[in-house]
C-alpha cells in the first residue's frame, strides 16, 4: 500500500525481458520490500549502491508504461506505507489499472498546468470530479471528467518533483483508480443486480 506522494525521482539503469534496475536514493532498502515505480508495485530482489533491482513479468510490462522505459529515463519512486505514517495523498495499491495517452498538457496560469488523459473503459464509473486518481503513482485530484477523458491540475511542486513535469501529449501514463471508488462501484453494481 502506498500514498501517491513521490519520495524521489529514480533513473532506469537497466531493463531486460524479466528485470528492471533503477538507481534511486532510498534509505536502507530491504530485499523483499515493496516499492512503487511509476505507481507499479514491485518487489526488491537485489539492492547495492543505490541500485534497486526488481523481477518484472510479461503482464506487468504489457499493462504499464514500464515496458517502454529506456536507460536513463526518470521514474517516480515511493516506498510502501508504514503503520503510523502520514497519508498525505490517498491509498494507492500499486496495481495499475491501465495506461492512457496524454491528450492535453498546457499551462493553466500562475505555474499550474492542465493535464488531460484518456479514460480507458476499465476505469469508467471509477472516476469522479473531486475524487482521487493515481497517475504514474502520483496522488492527484480529478478536476474534470468526460466519457473518455479525465483531467487534473498540476501544481508547480508536482511538476518539479515528479516525472509529469517532463511529459508531453502522446506519452502514456499509468492510471490507478481510487480503491474506495472501486468498492463503491462494486457495491452499487451489486445493489442494481438485486432489483
Amino acid at each position: 500500500m502506498f500514498t501517491g506522494i513521490i519520495e524521489v525521482l529514480g533513473r532506469v539503469e537497466r531493463r531486460t525481458g524479466t528485470a528492471l534496475t533503477v538507481r534511486a536514493k532510498i534509505p536502507k532498502p530491504k530485499l523483499g520490500a515493496s516499492i512503487a515505480i511509476n505507481g507499479c508495485c514491485l518487489t526488491v530482489v537485489e539492492t547495492k549502491n543505490n541500485l534497486l533491482s526488481f523481477d518484472v513479468g510479461p503482464d506487468t510490462w504489457k499493462r504499464t508504461n514500464l515496458g517502454s522505459t529506456t536507460k536513463g529515463e526518470p521514474v517516480n519512486v515511493e516506498t510502501s506505507l508504514r503503520i503510523g505514517q502520514e497519508v498525505g495523498g490517498h491509498f494507492v495499491t500499486g496495481h495499475v489499472d491501465a495506461t492512457a495517452k496524454i491528450l492535453i498538457f498546457k499551462p493553466w496560469g500562475e505555474g499550474f498546468w492542465r493535464f488531460r488523459a484518456e479514460l480507458p473503459p476499465v476505469l469508467r464509473g471509477l472516476v469522479a470530479v473531486k475524487g482521487s486518481i493515481a497517475i504514474d503513482g502520483i496522488s492527484l485530484t480529478v478536476t474534470a471528467a468526460g466519457n473518455n477523458w479525465l483531467e487534473v491540475m498540476l501544481v508547480p511542486h508536482t511538476l518539479s518533483r515528479t516525472t509529469l513535469g517532463a511529459r508531453k501529449p502522446g506519452d502514456r501514463v499509468n492510471l490507478e483508480a481510487d480503491p474506495l471508488a472501486r468498492y463503491a462501484h462494486a457495491a452499487a453494481a451489486a445493489l442494481r443486480s438485486r432489483r
